[in-house]
């Protein structure tokens, strides 16, 4: 729904965030009289409905105190990023270009904003989750690496020497997996024996993932590696994941290399927003605790105005 949902009070902002689900919300904690709040309005209710597929909240931190202090707002304005009530990312400042990107970055692979009906409800595509830093990816060639199959476009990975990859995803937060997309061309190429490990104490090679036991062992048919493909995990063995090993061992064609086209993970964050801390910091604030001591001071830099600025 395009437009501005504007929050009237605390009681409000959790139920709008449960309406959003797996799209993407975007939330903007503003307060009355800031001067960089006032200058990026118009520009944040455009991209409200330039990108109708995401929903957008206005937050303002003296009427809603409780839910600025649970989500550690300590300037305006801020832009929290969620999917299914989970905070994944956050802009600060009145820049509306650089707001628009960071927008963009998050809706540009869509997952999760779409109804998707491979993925069950309740649980969403975990690729904003992925902490590409921590990633590697062993037998990669140099033209064709492992960032290539996190978008879904014509690009792909592709393994160097052999057919044999050994991929370590890394998670910014754990998470539960519920399922995988691994997908791959029809030529012959695409994945078939998959061993998956998860939270290892270090790096593994070759040799230690070919006589290591895995936490799921997977022979991958033609279906699997499809456009349409999804590929059900033992969703018990992996409820509290921070990294995952796969170790795809051979591909459908005896190839000499193999190739994945996209590579994502489907399941939910652990750990989501506890209500029982947003009561007790509610309370806090109420009783004057947090608003207006530990806010600081004007940075022009960031084009940000702290709450204090307006109790003097």
């Amino acid at each position: 729904m395009a437009g501005v949902k504007v929050i009237a009070n605390d009681t409000e902002f959790q139920p709008e965030l449960s309406a959003a689900g797996s799209r993407l919300a975007v939330v903007k904690f503003t307060m009355r009289g800031c001067g960089p709040c006032l200058r990026i309005a118009p520009a944040f209710n455009a991209l409200s409905n330039k990108y109708p597929q995401a929903t957008f909240l206005e937050v303002d931190v003296h009427q809603c105190q409780g839910t600025a202090a649970t989500n550690n707002i300590s300037a305006t304005p801020t832009f929290l990023f969620f999917r299914n009530k989970v905070r994944i990312d956050q802009y600060q400042g009145a820049d509306a270009v650089g707001l628009e990107d960071k927008i963009k970055q998050h809706l540009e692979n869509d997952p999760g904003n779409s109804e998707d009906t491979d993925i069950p409800k309740g649980y969403m595509d975990l690729l904003p989750f992925i902490n590409k830093a921590g990633c590697e990816c062993l037998n990669e060639s140099d033209e064709h690496g492992f960032e290539n199959c996190l978008r879904k476009d014509s690009s792909y990975l592709e393994s160097d020497c052999d057919e044999q990859l050994l991929i370590t995803v890394a998670f910014s937060q754990p998470v539960k997996l519920y399922s995988m997309k691994l997908q791959g061309p029809d030529n012959g190429q695409g994945p078939k024996y998959i061993k998956i490990f998860i939270n290892l104490p270090r790096s593994m090679d070759f040799e230690e993932a070919e006589r290591s036991e895995p936490t799921q062992a997977l022979e991958l048919g033609p279906e699997d590696i499809r456009e349409d493909g999804i590929i059900q995990l033992r969703y018990v063995k992996f409820q509290n994941v921070n990294s995952v090993t796969l170790f795809v061992q051979s591909n459908h064609g005896d190839e000499e290399t193999t190739r994945i086209t996209y590579f994502t993970f489907i399941g939910t964050p652990v750990q989501a927003t506890n209500m029982n801390d947003f009561k007790r910091v509610s309370a806090a604030w109420e009783t004057g605790d947090k608003l207006g001591t530990n806010w600081g001071d004007i940075n022009n830099e960031l084009m940000v105005q702290t709450p204090s600025d307006f109790r003097r």
